[in-house]
């Protein structure tokens, strides 16, 4: 079996009196995506955050890409998290920058590139999301699946070991949302890239998981493929696939 390149162990984090992780244990392998169900505050987007440091766990291990972040330095945790993307509900662009230069963004340290080789990288970044024409617009020119596309492409121009969706095809049409699901896919296996993907959208799981995990008040209460899941002989596990 794969090895772990991301794992977390016993996790629990609460606010005041709200206990919004119990007992989270979770390992993704290389290439895997991982779809994570949930009613809204299940806790799946705190779970994120915990796994990239930007929340700090009450008790637990998380390991990420073979380091446990709990023992690394501010600047040593920034140096891991280049190796993960992000790909925000809004895509999160910047509205006063062209798409090249939203692309060009996350490249600012590599200032001592050749120009060329920047451009290159961003080309490449867009062909791979099939918005090359699109690399002068800026993003008030974009449909709501452009964006997201672009901000894909924006994720990729590091090319992280690991990319975390959070809601991605929220906000889109139906054809729209399937074409962002299939492209999650080809990048997937283009890349090789493990993938953890937070969504409601039934649709978007069948498309993309390897294995899904269900969370309910904190806890994982199930996990399995979407078939298997689809299947439940529990009704309330079941009704995440209606």
């Amino acid at each position: 079996m794969e090895e772990a390149i991301t794992e977390i162990e016993h996790l629990k984090k609460a606010f005041g009196s709200n206990s919004v992780l119990k007992d989270i244990n979770l390992k993704i392998k290389k290439g895997e995506n991982l779809v994570v169900f949930g009613k809204s505050g299940s806790g799946k987007s705190v779970l994120i955050k915990c796994l990239v440091g930007l929340i700090e766990p009450d008790d637990g291990k998380v390991v990420l890409l073979g380091k446990d972040i709990s023992e690394l330095k501010d600047e040593e945790l920034n140096i891991l998290r280049k190796k993960v993307g992000f790909l925000f509900q809004s895509a999160a662009l910047y509205d006063s920058m062209t798409v090249r230069e939203n692309l060009e963004f996350p490249l600012r340290d590599l200032k001592s590139k050749p120009k060329e080789e920047i451009d290159a990288l961003v080309l490449e970044a867009l062909t791979n999301v099939g918005l090359e024409d699109a690399i002068d617009k800026m993003p008030s020119e974009l449909s709501g699946g452009m964006r997201k596309r672009v901000g894909l492409a924006r994720t990729l121009i590091l090319k992280p070991e690991i990319i975390l969706y959070d809601e991605p095809t929220t906000g889109l049409d139906p054809i729209t949302s399937k074409e962002i699901s299939h492209l999650i896919l080809e990048v997937q296996k283009k890349y090789n890239t493990a993938s953890i993907i937070i969504t409601h959208d039934v649709e978007c799981a069948r498309i993309t998981a390897n294995r899904i995990i269900i969370l309910k008040d904190g806890t994982s209460v199930a996990e399995g493929t979407f078939n298997e899941l689809s299947e439940s002989k529990d009704e309330w596990v079941r009704s995440f696939f209606k």
